[in-house]
């Protein structure tokens, strides 16, 4: 039936909740309008549904694309009275008399599923009851008996939510505000550094053995304070808005275009399947870069009096005891190592995440490749666009957190006074042969070899989303782009203390990173996203 121009279903009266309705119309598509042929447009999907209703007259507020998505799924969720207005006026063409009966259709069938509920608990719960007093009688007045968890989670077969390190990790960057993790990570930082003030090694010198007054504050440290104030909050910031885009728009819109069922269960087996690597990389950071690192450069130099490592805020009591005492400087580096080692299971998570996300979309395209059409192109590259561009910023900050603590390393080996003037003196003597030109001293640097993992794996979660997630036609240009800035920033890495004038090398690799961040090259996928959105079928 055809009412203002679009596809009018009435109400049918049979007595079906909510979710039976609401499955009915939208696979109708009732009150779309009626395509060039005459006939109806399609089914209804939650971000067309959300717009349509977003569109609406005096709706100021519109209405949450999470909140339509519920709608969709098969639960117990039902809707509120204002979404009953704003559905009914979907679903009655705008029309008034059909708006009305159709309120009154939905309220009745939201009442209907509201009572199902209801039913549906006290039959549970005393299901539930008699099961656990038959299997164990003895036990039956325990609420928190194994039996009782068991029916109540539904068996073994559907693990509770978050059981695991995996699923743990994952809630992290999906936890609401995007701000959350990043603010933390950014306070634990300016504790340390409050802390540092107060022990007065915020900024400190000592006399090396050459006769170098050396600049050693904890302030003056990069891989303690742009690394964790900076780019590792702004990483963080870049996986929480990519993982939420991921589950709440790309994967949604690309289950509508394929007509599937599946839903967030598949996301959390994917999540599930790499537990091991979770547990791998804990293992890693919590063990051996944080408590053996710590023993080894730290705690063995402060008890011993000195080491084969360069001198830093760390041993700074060993040169400096009228500043910092040896117990003092014993429990600040074990709160700064123990924090730092938690950062950065953190932050492979966050790769680990990328690297899940670039396969479920591949998986995802690979298992749906017929139900994919070609109309459908443009909102495909516009998902793939918005996933690596993604990956591509936050490879670029897992580079220059990597140069941080290269550069630091590499700087307390040198002969420059403070790492200002270190990179200063080596582009003077590039550039008009001046400057100091010494080899400084040979020290051990275990930082040389965790800033290069930390650029292995960031440069191959770059590859691997680059590979899995694909680009197509009218982005092979841009994916060029990305990878000669990436190519740049690691060369610049590699370059730190290698040569006189690596700065310079450097100074352009920075440039680059900050150029990719703002990433002009992403604005195609962004008008592609705009004509999936002006244009959809």
């Amino acid at each position: 039936m055809l009412n203002n121009g679009k596809f009018f279903l009435s109400p049918p009266k049979d007595g079906s909740d909510f979710k039976e309705l609401f499955k009915w119309l939208a696979a109708a598509g009732a009150g779309r309008p009626l395509g060039d042929d005459g006939f109806p447009a399609g089914p209804w999907t939650p971000d067309l549904l959300a717009a349509a209703i977003s569109e609406i007259d005096y709706n100021r507020v519109g209405v949450d694309l999470r909140t339509v998505q519920l709608w969709f799924q098969e639960n117990d969720k039902g809707i509120s009275a204002t979404n009953i207005r704003w559905l009914a006026r979907i679903f009655g063409c705008d029309d008034p008399v059909a708006t009305s009966e159709w309120q009154v259709e939905l309220s009745e069938a939201q009442s209907r599923l509201a009572a199902k509920r209801r039913v549906g608990k006290k039959a549970d719960s005393s299901f539930a009851t008699v099961r656990n007093t038959t299997a164990h009688p003895l036990r039956a007045i325990d609420a928190s008996s194994p039996s009782t968890e068991f029916v109540r989670d539904g068996g073994a077969e559907n693990p509770a939510p978050n059981s695991g390190l995996a699923a743990r990790s994952e809630a992290l960057f999906d936890s609401g505000f995007p701000l959350n993790l990043p603010a933390v990570v950014f306070a634990g930082a300016t504790s340390l550094g409050f802390l540092s003030y107060i022990t007065g090694i915020h900024s400190a010198t000592f006399k090396r053995a050459d006769a170098v007054d050396k600049q050693v504050g904890f302030l003056w440290a990069p891989n303690w304070t742009l690394l964790f104030m900076a780019f590792l909050p702004l990483f963080f910031v870049l996986v929480i808005e990519l993982l939420a885009f991921w589950k709440t728009e790309g994967r949604v819109k690309l289950l509508a275009m394929a007509d599937s069922s599946q839903g967030n269960d598949t996301w959390a087996k994917r999540i599930q399947s790499s537990s091991s690597t979770y547990w791998a990389v804990l293992l890693v950071c919590l063990v051996f870069a944080g408590l053996f690192q710590w023993i080894e450069v730290c705690l063995i130099p402060l008890m011993r009096g000195g080491g084969d490592y360069a001198m830093d805020w760390g041993k700074l009591a060993i040169v400096r005891p009228e500043l910092i005492s040896v117990p003092e400087a014993i429990f600040f580096t074990a709160a700064a190592y123990l924090y730092m080692a938690v950062c950065f299971y953190i932050f492979f998570s966050g790769l680990i995440l990328l690297c899940t996300i670039a396969n479920d979309f591949w998986k995802f395209r690979g298992d749906r490749a017929n139900a994919l059409e070609a109309n459908h192109e443009s909102t495909i590259e516009s998902v793939r666009g918005t996933l690596l561009c993604g990956i591509f910023r936050c490879a670029l900050l897992g580079v220059l957190i990597a140069i941080c603590m290269k550069s630091q390393s590499s700087y307390l080996s040198s002969t420059g006074k403070n790492i200002v003037a270190w990179f200063v003196d080596d582009m003077a003597s590039a550039l008009y042969g001046l400057g100091t030109s010494g080899s400084g001293m040979p020290y051990r640097s275990p930082t040389h070899f965790s800033s290069l993992l930390v650029v292995v794996s960031s440069c191959t979660v770059f590859v691997f989303g680059s590979i899995r997630i694909g680009v197509g036609r009218s982005s092979r240009m841009a994916l060029w782009k990305m990878t000669a800035i990436v190519t740049v920033l690691v060369s610049s890495y590699l370059s730190i203390g290698g040569f006189p004038g690596f700065s310079i090398l450097l100074g352009v690799g920075v440039a680059c990173a900050i150029y990719g961040l703002f990433n002009p090259a992403c604005r195609a996928w962004q008008a592609s996203d705009l004509g999936a959105k002006l244009n959809v079928p």
